[in-house]
C-alpha cells in the first residue's frame, strides 16, 4: 500500500504519522529545484521513525533537470545514495512520462525483501486509523490501514475513544470486501464517532470490554482537555494590561476529514502573537450544525468550515445570530484570511513623516502680532496647518503649530521647496536668525503580524 502524505508546511503531523505508519520511505524530490525545508523534515521524520529511505528523483524529462545537483545536496546532508557509493538507494524517473517507474518499484520490492517484512495474518487484526470522516447517508466512515492480523465483517473493533462493530469494509476502489490482510487499507463502517487520525485500533472479542475501554479513554481526553485549558493568572492579566489592546480570537473549526483539521487548527494556533491569541474552542469532522453556531453565539468565536457547508437550519440561525461562517476549500486560503482578520484588529502605529525644513532668515516684531519671521523653504512643501518644531543649533527648542502662513501680504495655503513666505509661530515668540522650522505630519501605519 502506497500512503500519500501532503507537502506543505502546514502538515507537519501528518508526515510525521506517514513515516511512523510505513515500513518503507520514498522521499520525492523534484530534479530541477533544490531540497526543500519540508523534504528536509519528511527525511528527519523517516530517520525519526527508523524507516529505511529510497530517494526518488523526480521530474528528469523537464529542461534545467539537474539530478546531480541534487544528490550532491544529499551527500552535503550525510545521505550517499548508491551512485556516489553510499548505501541509499535512488532512482531518476519522470512520473509525468512513467520514466523509470518500473525501475523504482523494483529497489522497493528489493529493499522488502532485505527487510524481511513479514506479518500474522491469523491473529486478531491491528493497525492505524488514517483517516475518519462524516458521510450524510453512511455515518461515521474510517480509512484504516490492517498491519496485522485479518479484519473482517463483523468484527468488535476499536479505535482510540470509540467503538463499534464492522458493518460493511470497502477497498481503494470504493468496492465491497469481505476481510482484510495486512498492509491492506480499506474503509469501514460501523464506528460511533470520527476517530483521530494516528489511532492505533484492535479487534476485540468482548462488546462490552471495548464499549468499557472506549469510556475510560474518552473520560480521559475530557480530563486532558480541562486540564490543557489555560486559566487566567494575575501574570498573564498584567501582561495584557501592560500591552494594552490585547484581543483574543475564539474559532470553531469544522472540516470533512479529521487530518485537514488538524493541520488547519495547528497553523491557526501558531498565528497567535504577544498582542492578539487564537483559541480554537472547538474542532470537529461533519457539517457545520446549529450547536456549532449556539456555541458560537456563546464564545463569540468565528466559524471556519473546511470543504464543508452549514446546514439549512445552522445558516438560518447564523444569519439570526450575526454569526460569521468562512467556507474554505484550500488551507492557505483559510491561513491567510485569518491573519489579514488579525492584522484589521490591531490598532494601526501613528509614525511622523517629515514634510518640509524651512530656514529663518530674518525676524520682524510686531505689535499686537508678536514675532514674524521670514523664511525660505528649503525642502518639501509647507501647509498651513502642518505641525512644526523650532530646531536652534540642533535642539528642539519648540514644538506647537503656525499662527500664519503669507506669500508677500497674502494668505496661502502653502509654500513650496524654493519660495520665501512668512510666518508667525502660535503663541511663541522667540524665533532668531537661523533657526530651523521642522514641519511634520502624523500618519497611521497598519500594523503587521509578527
Amino acid at each position: 500500500s502506497f500512503l500519500d502524505t501532503p507537502g506543505h508546511e502546514a502538515f507537519t503531523a501528518m508526515r510525521s504519522r506517514g513515516a511512523q505508519v510505513t515500513d518503507i520511505a520514498i522521499i520525492v524530490i523534484s530534479a530541477d529545484d533544490r531540497i526543500m525545508p519540508q523534504t528536509k523534515e519528511a527525511i528527519n521524520h523517516a530517520q525519526a521513525a527508523e524507516v529505511p529511505i529510497i530517494f526518488a528523483i523526480n521530474k528528469i524529462d523537464k529542461d534545467g533537470a539537474n539530478p546531480e545537483k541534487i544528490k550532491e545536496e544529499l551527500a552535503s546532508m550525510n545521505f550517499l545514495v548508491e551512485d556516489w557509493g553510499g548505501k541509499y538507494q535512488s532512482q531518476d524517473i519522470s512520473a509525468k512520462k512513467g520514466t523509470n517507474v518500473a525501475e523504482l518499484m523494483e529497489k522497493v520490492v528489493l529493499e522488502a525483501e532485505l527487510l524481511e517484512l513479514k506479518a500474522d495474518s491469523k491473529k486478531r487484526a491491528t493497525g492505524t486509523v488514517i483517516e475518519a470522516s462524516l458521510d450524510k447517508g453512511k455515518g461515521y466512515v474510517s480509512t484504516l490501514l490492517v498491519q496485522g492480523g485479518t479484519l473482517r465483517i463483523g468484527d468488535i473493533f476499536l479505535a482510540g475513544a470509540h467503538t463499534g462493530r464492522i458493518k460493511a469494509m470497502f477497498n481503494e476502489r470504493g468496492v465491497n470486501v469481505e476481510e482484510a490482510g495486512p498492509s491492506t487499507p480499506v474503509s469501514v463502517l460501523g464506528l460511533n464517532g470520527a476517530p483521530s487520525a494516528g489511532d492505533k485500533f484492535t479487534v476485540m472479542e468482548d462488546e462490552r470490554e471495548a464499549r468499557n475501554i472506549a469510556q475510560k479513554r474518552s473520560q480521559l481526553q475530557r480530563e486532558q482537555g480541562v486540564r490543557t485549558q489555560k486559566h487566567i493568572t494575575l501574570d498573564e492579566i498584567g501582561r495584557r494590561i501592560a500591552i494594552g489592546d490585547f484581543q483574543e480570537l475564539n474559532i470553531i473549526v469544522k472540516g470533512d476529514v479529521d487530518g485537514s483539521i488538524e493541520a488547519l487548527s495547528d497553523s491557526l494556533l501558531n498565528l497567535s502573537t504577544e498582542q492578539i491569541q487564537v483559541n480554537i474552542i472547538h474542532k470537529s469532522v461533519g457539517q457545520i450544525s446549529e450547536s456549532d453556531v449556539l456555541l458560537a453565539s456563546a464564545s463569540n468565536a468565528i466559524i471556519i468550515g473546511f470543504q464543508v457547508r452549514p446546514s439549512t437550519s445552522a445558516r438560518a440561525l447564523a444569519e439570526k445570530e450575526e454569526i460569521d461562517i468562512r467556507l474554505y476549500s484550500i488551507i492557505y486560503a483559510a491561513i491567510d484570511e485569518v491573519k489579514q482578520a488579525m492584522e484589521g484588529m490591531l490598532k494601526p502605529k501613528v509614525e511622523e513623516r517629515i514634510v518640509c525644513n524651512i530656514e529663518i532668515r530674518e525676524t520682524f516684531k510686531i505689535s499686537k502680532v508678536g514675532t514674524i519671521a521670514g523664511c525660505f523653504v528649503l525642502n518639501g512643501t509647507v501647509n498651513r496647518n502642518t505641525k512644526i518644531r523650532l530646531i536652534r543649533d540642533g535642539v528642539v527648542a519648540h514644538t506647537g503649530s503656525l499662527g500664519s502662513l503669507k506669500r508677500f501680504k497674502d494668505d496661502v495655503k502653502e509654500v513650496k521647496k524654493g519660495f520665501e513666505c512668512g510666518l508667525n509661530i502660535e503663541n511663541y515668540n522667540d524665533i532668531r536668525v537661523g533657526d530651523i522650522i521642522e514641519g511634520y505630519e502624523e500618519v497611521e501605519v497598519k500594523q503587521t503580524l509578527n
